[in-house]
């Protein structure tokens, strides 16, 4: 089993790499706040072009699996990929591939 975690600084690059793909933007043109609720869970405020948009868990996800496959040329699809709201390092994702 090979595990890779992304810290809160690469989830929120993967989400501007993803939304800059959708809205064709560059990455620095969109700004990510990761949030954690107790009755939301994990979300992120997205601004881009002058719009925000809100992400939910499932959206957070996508952005990873878009990563995965773009810029470590894995398999998005056969990762587990679990958030985490971690004390000290903020929300980051633990990522895990079976052998």
């Amino acid at each position: 089993m090979e595990k890779i975690t992304f810290s809160e600084q690469m989830l929120i690059n993967a989400i501007c790499l993803h939304v800059a793909s959708k809205k064709q933007v560059q990455p620095q043109e969109v700004e990510v706040e990761l949030m954690w609720d107790e009755d939301y869970g994990f979300s992120a405020e997205v601004y881009a072009n002058g719009r925000k948009q809100v992400f939910v868990e499932i959206n957070l996800i996508e952005a990873i699996r878009f990563y995965l496959e773009t810029q470590m040329q894995r398999n998005p699809y056969s990762a587990g990929i679990e958030l985490v709201l971690d004390d000290e390092e903020g929300i980051i994702a633990h990522i895990t591939y079976q052998s």
